[in-house]
């Protein structure tokens, strides 16, 4: 298994359970963090793109466990999630990280995510009901995290924090956007 694809000359995808994605733009971001259980594979192939002390923003789809996990291995990011999700976050964090050991690690401050460096913020509740995509028009790159995935499948609304009534009208919206390049949160 290939765990490092280069998706563009600045954009790369690392498989660590649920997908990273390292975008060397003029700030070093990435999106989501992965599984912690695939710790070793960011510290394997990550590290090797980027000093993980260089990373600027990190910004969550989501705060499923699988996509928050190695949080803290960027000690200099600032953490970015959507409103909701951060306010579901606080309701009931076991409901929306799903794993009370990453809960219990998980003391960063995340701030509200807005559009910035060319990524246009896509709200869709769904998978949870603070779920985001984002959208790089540059290249036509549509980073969907589990709201979409490869061969038309869809994240799963049977989760605490799911919004099952709102993903129709979310994936409606996906649809204005005519991606060349679509990066989901996991493999399926």
């Amino acid at each position: 298994m290939r765990y490092v694809e280069k998706i563009t000359n600045n954009i790369w995808k690392i498989k660590a359970d649920s997908n990273v994605y390292f975008l060397d733009f003029d700030e070093k971001i990435l999106i989501d963090t992965g599984n912690r259980a695939n710790r070793n594979i960011l510290l394997q192939f990550l590290k090797p793109l980027v000093d993980f002390d260089n990373i600027d923003r990190v910004i969550f789809t989501h705060l499923h466990y699988d996509h928050i996990g190695n949080f803290d291995l960027f000690k200099n990011a600032k953490f970015y999630a959507s409103e909701r999700e951060i306010k579901d976050f606080k309701e009931n964090s076991l409901n929306a990280a799903l794993d009370k050991e990453i809960i219990n690690k998980f003391n960063i401050e995340l701030q509200p995510i807005k559009d910035f460096n060319g990524l246009k913020i896509i709200y869709t509740p769904g998978h949870t009901k603070g779920s985001i995509c984002l959208w790089y028009a540059k290249e036509k790159i549509l980073f969907s995290g589990d709201t979409l995935f490869f061969r038309k499948q869809i994240g799963r609304v049977d989760l605490p924090t799911s919004a099952p009534k709102e993903l129709h009208e979310s994936l409606i919206a996906l649809l204005k956007y005519n991606f060349k390049i679509l990066c989901p949160g996991h493999e399926y």
